[in-house]
């Protein structure tokens, strides 16, 4: 019964390329083809796979039209999306005191950074840079003692290696050549930077800006033991910076102190109102936050100093980290009170310096603490002799003697230790 059926449908095709005179038959005494128009078969077929391939092509263009209108916003959510980068257009433009803040904190050209060349030697400079003479960045050379074997390649600990006498490895310095030139050029600038300008910084609104002429006091230290100095013997102060001797369980050229030690150093006392950066390690950072709530701080920030090496590359090999070698520090940042006069978002919150000696933190930093509170009295907890700047008052046990500056502060300090040292 199948096999007729089939037999029949093959009878019927048969028939109707016949009728469309594709095929030639021959129907006695059996179905025969006698002849095929193989080129009418051959341009019907191409008509059909047209047509297919363009059935294909409008679904597929149907079907991405319905996933654009789809996808399309509605005239609700586009006009919400245009008044949205409006506003952020707005919250991102500069004020016009925001702009008179930065012009006026900016440093003159005399103060500018001198890039270090991607090609590190004149030698190499010269070498791969088409531009060779008119390269003004800074070149190292390489020191190469009797004891250096250049097959080793460069010591990963460079200019801070302990071994440097004796160490195998290609050390550099600075090009000398480089210094002179620059320091030239920085004469000549500075030069013309003193005809230009006056000796003082005019602002035309001291009300309404966070900066005015202000007075720079000198540098001024105690030479003490933190925790059995008199703090109301210094007064008060609108930033307070700190670098602790964390307890970190390795060998370090200085002492350290315990977490309760740090709990009960009584920072609090010397600052009602005001901003504290406390620089951390990897097992401090938990505690440098315990103890900001301790001393009454909120955590508002948190400053990253990425280290680079004498090079100026991404320090792989440091000498910190239990698990991973530590290529970076952190400085907690905590607000206490109301502070005032004070400028915002005029750095960001990532600093890429070299590493100098142990526990020596960017000079950046100062930059930055000035720029947000510019002309007010800061305090150094833990300093050393680098340490000491203008406007600031370093306590350590790492300093020589005491000098001060501040009137109250002489007079609080004299009556309660005389000459002698608070330690």
């Amino acid at each position: 019964c199948c096999l007729d059926s089939n037999v029949f449908i093959l009878q019927n095709f048969f028939q109707k390329l016949s009728y469309q005179s594709l095929i030639t038959l021959k129907t006695s005494p059996e179905l025969n083809v006698v002849s095929i128009e193989a080129k009418k078969i051959n341009s019907l077929l191409g008509r059909f796979d047209k047509k297919r391939r363009r059935r294909k092509l409008n679904t597929a263009l149907t079907a991405e039209s319905a996933e654009f209108l789809l996808n399309k916003p509605s005239a609700i959510q586009s006009e919400s999306k245009k008044l949205g980068e409006e506003i952020q257009a707005l919250l991102n433009h500069k004020s016009a005191r925001e702009k008179t803040i930065i012009e006026n904190l900016k440093s003159n050209k005399t103060a500018q950074v001198r890039e270090f060349c991607e090609w590190v030697t004149r030698q190499e400079c010269k070498r791969g840079n088409v531009k060779f003479g008119s390269c003004k960045k800074l070149h190292f050379r390489k020191l190469i003692h009797s004891h250096t074997d250049t097959s080793l390649g460069d010591c990963s600990f460079l200019n801070t290696c302990f071994h440097m006498d004796t160490c195998k490895y290609v050390h550099y310095a600075i090009d000398e050549d480089d210094q002179r030139v620059h320091m030239r050029r920085q004469h000549r600038e500075a030069m013309n930077t003193r005809a230009k300008n006056s000796a003082a910084m005019l602002v035309s609104d001291s009300k309404s800006l966070a900066i005015t002429a202000t007075t720079i006091t000198p540098p001024q230290w105690i030479q003490c033991d933190i925790r059995k100095l008199d703090k109301d013997v210094i007064g008060k102060f609108t930033v307070i910076m700190a670098d602790p001797p964390w307890d970190i369980h390795m060998e370090l050229p200085y002492g350290t102190m315990t977490d309760d030690e740090m709990r009960n150093m009584g920072v609090e006392t010397v600052q009602d109102d005001g901003f504290i950066f406390l620089w951390v390690t990897g097992r401090a950072v938990e505690l440098g936050r315990e103890l900001l709530a301790i001393w009454g701080y909120d955590r508002v920030d948190d400053i990253i100093w990425v280290k680079t090496n004498q090079l100026q590359r991404l320090i792989r090999t440091g000498r910190t980290g239990h698990w991973i070698n530590h290529g970076k520090e952190h400085c907690l940042v905590g607000v206490k009170g109301n502070p005032k006069n004070f400028n915002r978002g005029l750095d960001c919150d990532l600093i890429v310096s070299e590493v100098r000696d142990t526990s020596h933190k960017p000079d950046e930093i100062y930059g930055m603490i000035e720029r947000l509170s510019p002309g007010t009295r800061k305090l150094e907890l833990f300093g050393r002799e680098h340490n000491t700047q203008n406007n600031w008052l370093t306590l350590g046990n790492q300093l020589d003697g005491v000098h001060l500056e501040w009137e109250d502060v002489k007079q609080k300090y004299f009556a309660r230790y005389g000459m002698s040292l608070p330690f």
